[in-house]
């Protein structure tokens, strides 16, 4: 009997221009710590957002090592803080409208955009699909698979809030970056970890990212 080849099958990750890209690299490094698979698309803005939140400019010709120097690095931009194995990432330019997660066709779980930018909210609620990143998220709609979109921004306009109902109307998930205190944060990371556990909890992959909700009251800080 013939044997069946496993199938890869990622989360595709697009991180967009919007402050934030600590979220972005406390869910990346989540996902394979769970063992996942992931395709990540990093967009023209959100580069320049890195290099100014970290200081790490974000090369195609160089992604690997500058994925792993960026995920390595702490909340609080102390480098070195995390060992991470990025060899089951794979790197599409934004720019590729030929990529693989630009057609339903490619073999993905769903897609999670984190931070999410106004400007991305508003290009994948009016569907154009003007970067791969807007593409990808669109063909996760029409596809029925799971989209969490992370927005990232205060105050909300009344435009953006709109889109923010289309996207939710279409099936994806509108998950505000906003850090909860219950769980006892003590440091930055806690609280960019708290959002990254929201994220995969609606994505449904498991971690440890933060403690849980047990109805006792006091219970994070020990009373």
């Amino acid at each position: 009997m013939e044997q069946v080849e496993t199938q890869r099958r990622p989360w595709v990750v697009g991180v967009s221009g919007a402050s934030g890209t600590p979220y972005a690299a406390a869910v990346l490094r989540a996902l394979l710590a769970a063992g996942e698979s992931v395709d990540l698309v990093v967009s023209r803005a959100s580069r320049l957002t890195l290099l100014d939140e970290t200081g790490i400019a974000f090369r195609d010709a160089h992604w690997r090592d500058d994925l792993a120097a960026w995920l390595a690095r702490g909340a609080d931009g102390k480098p070195g803080t995390f060992a991470v194995d990025v060899s089951d990432v794979r790197h599409w330019a934004a720019g590729d409208l030929a990529a693989g997660p630009s057609s339903g066709s490619y073999p993905v779980k769903g897609m999670l955009i984190v931070p999410a930018s106004t400007a991305c909210v508003a290009g994948v609620a009016l569907g154009l699909s003007k970067d791969l990143l807007q593409r990808a998220a669109s063909v996760t709609l029409k596809e029925r698979r799971p989209l969490v979109v992370a927005v990232r921004e205060t105050p909300l306009s009344g435009q953006t809030l709109r889109q923010l109902v289309a996207l939710d109307e279409a099936g994806a998930v509108v998950l505000p970056a906003s850090p909860a205190f219950y769980a006892g944060a003590t440091h930055i990371q806690d609280l960019v970890d708290f959002v990254a556990g929201r994220v995969l909890d609606a994505a449904g992959v498991p971690h440890r990212l933060y403690r849980r909700w047990k109805g006792e009251l006091g219970e994070a800080r020990g009373d």
